[in-house]
């Protein structure tokens, strides 16, 4: 049935008895297509009748849907023309695994951090009335993405104007029994009928004509309707209070169900709200069983569910040496909290919450809250671990600037996921965190050539009078031998790894590894003696190290896995100009004034000419050297 579908209009064709069998097949494909390519598997299995229904009783293209964050698009990809690109799903040159503009006329806004659907279809909405356009906005919210400010705050300024928007609740949290699920799928079919809302509507205008009294009896009527609402089904209350109709909670894999609200809903007018109640990796046993597992999943074995694994052993990665880091300090020291934003597992907080529940705090999606948090800890002598992944730190930029760092309060934010990340792409790739940072009076910035130096530099920031800010990479670090015993780094202070008197390169982080390997390939095939230096802080500089390298040579190359324009190149280029340095040649390399699209990280890399080959082409190309 599946292969009869190229857009919407082939599915409207279908009769709604067909369409459970068109879910399977969806699913089917979702499964088999991820267990190569990885991806988000669970979210996406959990909206299969939901997207199905959407785009049934919608008109899209004409009206919009708007998917939060989107990691849950895969059937909507699927059912809007895409089926057969699917098998290129988050390969280069492939399918997104998120809905871009660019790729669908269906894909209405492009996203890939949480929270801000509902924003975004109040404003198509907005637009659709100020050009006379008859289109519905749906925005598709997940209720882990209205833990987020900015969804309470799009949904308060949605309830005040009073405008048509609909937005779809999808929850995969709260479980209804059978019972409660027919009963409320009943009563919503009759409240959002059209016969229950005329007489809604003709019950307001007969009681407010009403002289003096009219509006008071309005208003107690209108209380008694919303507190049986409120008994039946109590989780609306606040919805109705922001000024949204509520609707639900609906069984989410009901398709009758869900086609036949969203059909009533779709006359209604006002901001309506249907909460929808989902099942996290619905139809696949191991991701119903483990859902976060297969949140994010690499490639997998369909049969048993097992991620497919190299049997080479492999080091750890920098998020578990983060983990077990923590751990340790926290043991060492009563002062040590730890807080993430949703990631506990993701970001190795989870470890410390094993070990110190008490001191260990998950803030939801709410990156802000955290960092502001943590500052008000860190303000009453505690000092908070704040990891997040690079991407979504740029959330709470404000919160560090105004919150932690005017006020120069000790304290660690760990960047997870800095550089570029692989598949998810330009959303999530973290490579905008050292010109961002890099700016702030007082915020210490540092970045580990490996796994070792992490750990060193987590226990330094401990010992620091200043907030600090560390990036590291997402994936395994180099198999480096982890040392027993803590060292604290001297504050600004680099390290030179290879002597050389033709060039010098300053690399960050991890960028440090592949200007060692191209350092020795120069030597060895080219007969150029490179000086590495492992440019660790980012801020401050050694700057009796760079000042000599500056002098001393007449090139000097800058590498680092972050935008040129702001990152670290640009500060020696400030450095030279402020010491009026103008003998040396500095050739900055960094990424590009655009955004990187999706595939491997070392696809990336070498795209980018930050592995070793590119970085010994960039030396060899530049030809200044004796």
């Amino acid at each position: 049935m599946l292969k009869k579908i190229e857009n919407p209009e082939d599915l409207r064709a279908l009769t709604v008895e067909n369409l459970p069998q068109l879910a399977a097949e969806i699913r089917t494909l979702i499964i088999e297509t991820v267990a190569r390519t990885g991806g988000h598997l669970a979210s996406s299995l959990g909206v299969v009748e939901l997207t199905i229904a959407l785009h049934y009783v919608f008109a899209t293209p004409r009206d919009l849907l708007v998917w939060d964050v989107g990691h849950q698009a895969y059937a909507h990809k699927i059912l809007t023309g895409r089926m057969e690109r699917f098998a290129t799903l988050r390969q280069s040159g492939g399918l997104s695994g998120f809905p871009k503009r660019e790729e669908s006329e269906y894909d209405t806004f492009d996203v890939g951090h949480s929270s801000t659907s509902i924003s975004a279809a109040l404003g198509m909405a907005l637009a659709a009335e100020l050009t006379n356009k008859r289109q519905r906005s749906v925005a598709i919210i997940g209720d882990g993405s209205m833990t987020a400010g900015i969804a309470f705050e799009a949904l308060n300024h949605a309830g005040a104007l009073d405008r048509n928007l609909i937005v779809v609740l999808n929850d995969n949290e709260m479980s209804i029994s059978p019972n409660v699920g027919a009963m409320s799928a009943y009563l919503n079919r009759i409240l959002t009928g059209s016969t229950v809302n005329r007489l809604r509507h003709d019950v307001k205008s007969v009681l407010t004509n009403i002289p003096k009294v009219g509006e008071s009896v309005f208003r107690m009527v209108k209380r008694a309707e919303e507190s049986f609402k409120g008994f039946v089904i109590p989780v609306g209350t606040i919805f109705e209070d922001l000024g949204f109709q509520y609707v639900g909670p609906l069984p989410g894999h009901d398709l009758e169900a869900l086609i036949e609200t969203f059909e009533n809903v779709s006359h209604l007018d006002g901001p309506v709200l249907v909460h929808v109640v989902t099942k996290k990796g619905k139809g696949y046993a191991p991701a119903e069983t483990h859902p976060s597992l297969f949140h994010g999943v690499g490639p997998f074995d369909v049969a048993s569910g097992k991620k497919i694994v190299s049997e080479k052993p492999t080091p750890p990665s920098y998020t578990s040496v983060f983990g077990q880091t923590l751990v340790k300090l926290a043991a060492l020291d009563e002062r040590v909290v730890g807080i993430t934003a949703a990631m506990p597992a993701g970001t190795g907080v989870e470890v410390m919450a094993e070990r110190f529940p008490d001191r260990v705090y998950d803030v939801g999606i709410a990156e802000q809250h955290g960092v502001t948090m943590a500052a008000g800890m860190a303000s009453r002598g505690l000092h908070p671990f704040v990891a997040i992944y690079s991407t979504f730190m740029q959330r709470a930029f404000d919160q560090i600037l105004h919150d932690v760092a005017l006020q120069n309060l000790p304290m660690t934010l760990c960047l997870d996921r800095a550089g570029v990340v692989g598949e998810d792409g330009p959303t999530h790739h973290g490579t905008f965190d050292l010109s961002y940072l890099r700016m702030i009076p007082n915020l210490i910035i540092m970045a580990p050539k490996d796994e070792n130096e992490l750990q060193h530099m987590l226990f330094s920031s401990l010992n620091y009078s200043s907030p600090v800010a560390i990036r590291y990479p997402r994936g395994n670090g180099s198999g480096v031998e982890l040392e027993s015993e803590f060292e604290k780094l001297e504050l600004g202070s680099w390290e030179i790894l290879r002597q050389g008197q033709d060039v010098v390169l300053l690399a960050v982080g991890s960028c440090v590894a592949p200007a060692m390997a191209a350092a020795d390939e120069l030597s060895l095939d080219n007969n150029i003696e490179c000086q590495v230096v492992n440019c660790r802080f980012v801020k401050p500089f050694d700057k009796e190290l760079l000042r000599t390298a500056l002098k001393n040579f007449k090139q000097v190359f800058t590498f680092e896995e972050n935008v040129r324009a702001g990152g670290f190149g640009s500060g020696v280029l400030e450095f030279m100009a402020a010491e009026r340095i103008w003998t040396t040649q500095v050739i900055v390399t960094g990424l590009p004034d655009r955004f990187i699209p999706h595939g491997t990280p070392d696809e990336l890399r070498a795209k980018l000419m930050l592995d070793s080959t590119g970085i010994r082409e960039k030396v060899l190309a530049e030809k200044l050297y004796d």
